[in-house]
């Protein structure tokens, strides 16, 4: 009988073209190559250098050893783009797998990059039921997925910045801290930017702060009387010349923020553009509290090559969201999931936290997850792998979300009548 996984539309043929395979050790400044035979023979081995010219040599020699499949640990970037472009089959085989693979060939376990490649190209060759060739997302898809990294990556700098603004200042200007709701809002920065010390801070009184607050635009429900008065309650700073020397710290501080605050702003309306012109938008959108960013990460990550997922469960188990069971025995233990993609993960977790404040269906099954005593983390895992089912389902077959043939959101809404039914 045949495996499953030679079920699969996108499975490998059960014997390499020409009978050689390949793999390829990806490193930053060159690249091992290792072909082997059908008997596990090496019979070509080569580096070549992450240039233009380099690639070119690499699709040469792939061509002269009648290669037509190659294996290799990454899913993007420049080497998998040529290999595609060549009409080369790429494999993704994860690092993880193959520092476990590495036992096949010796107990020692040493990492070397040409023996890596080997390593790659000799499990192309005899783990073929298992492996399934990579079917890379859409140019837009791909485009979308790095503008969405990006400006995670860029909001988790501003946190970092915003936090050791806020540390300066406890010690520096401690009355800035907590005047307004962010200390990186537009209206701290601009506060900051005006009144950088403790000195210039006593110029104002409630009156002159308003007058301040209406000239920039201010449009916070706090009253100047209010704010003033925390100014004044709050410890004093450094003045004189220490002041003027902490203005300096401060300043570098606000113009970093200033810069990742308006870049962040850019990038997300970008986002949202590029996730309007997305042919699966509205398969995203239509998900309880996506919002726009939401929606564009969910579909970044998940892509829109529905090969990939031929089942709602490989989802899941990309995303982290399905248990890991090991059996031995009698003993049986289900823990947490370690290997998985973890931005796919972030984004669904993130997206399914915040569904239960919208949806009584992914309510109930959070409440239900934490009356059994799993904690946050654990309770939102099992509402996003329920969400994945219905997310899964929505993007096999490109229709939006709809609530009304969601039928266990409306068992939820209508446990009488289904009991009736």
């Amino acid at each position: 009988m045949k495996s499953a996984m030679n079920t699969l539309p996108n499975a490998l043929p059960e014997q390499a073209v020409n009978d050689v395979t390949a793999g390829l050790d990806w490193a930053r400044d060159d690249h091992a190559v290792s072909v082997v035979n059908a008997r596990g023979q090496e019979i070509d081995r080569c580096t070549v250098e992450h240039t233009a010219a380099g690639l070119r040599e690499l699709i040469a020699r792939l061509g002269r050893n009648g290669v037509g499949e190659v294996a290799i640990e990454r899913p993007d970037g420049p080497v998998v783009d040529a290999l595609l472009t060549a009409g080369v089959t790429v494999v993704v085989i994860s690092p993880n797998r193959i520092k476990n693979l590495r036992g096949r060939y010796g107990s020692a376990g040493n990492k070397d990059d040409r023996f890596d490649a080997y390593v790659l190209a000799d499990t192309l060759r005899t783990d073929r039921a298992r492996l399934v060739p990579l079917t890379p997302d859409s140019p837009a898809t791909v485009v979308l997925r790095r503008a969405c990294r990006t400006r995670k990556d860029l909001v988790g700098h501003r946190v970092a910045v915003a936090n050791q603004l806020r540390a300066h200042l406890r010690n520096a200007f401690p009355g800035v801290v907590g005047l307004f709701a962010e200390i990186d809002s537009p209206i701290s920065l601009q506060f900051l930017t005006r009144f950088d010390t403790q000195d210039r801070a006593d110029w104002l009184s409630p009156k002159r702060l308003g007058a301040w607050l209406a000239s920039v635009g201010y449009s916070g429900k706090k009253d100047p009387a209010a704010l003033h008065a925390h100014l004044v309650a709050a410890p004093r700073g450094a003045t004189g010349h220490d002041a003027t020397l902490n203005a300096q710290i401060t300043h570098a501080l606000v113009a970093m923020l200033t810069t990742m605050v308006e870049q962040i702003k850019t990038l997300s309306g970008q986002i949202s553009d590029q996730l309007t012109a997305h042919a699966d938008q509205h398969i995203f959108t239509s998900l309880p509290r996506s919002g726009r960013l939401r929606a564009a990460r969910l579909l970044a990550e998940i892509g829109d090559c529905r090969a990939r997922f031929p089942t709602p469960e490989a989802l899941a188990c990309l995303a982290g969201a399905a248990p890991s069971t090991r059996q031995s025995g009698k003993l049986r233990t289900v823990g947490f999931r370690w290997a998985c993609d973890k931005q796919l993960r972030d984004a669904v977790t993130d997206f399914a936290g915040d569904t239960r404040r919208d949806n009584p269906w992914a309510a109930d099954l959070y409440d239900r997850a934490r009356a059994r005593g799993h904690d946050h983390p654990h309770a939102v895992r099992i509402l996003a792998r329920a969400w994945l089912f219905v997310i899964w389902h929505c993007w096999q077959n490109s229709t939006a979300y709809n609530p009304d043939q969601h039928n266990a959101l409306q068992r939820v809404l209508n446990p009488t009548e289904q009991k009736a039914g």
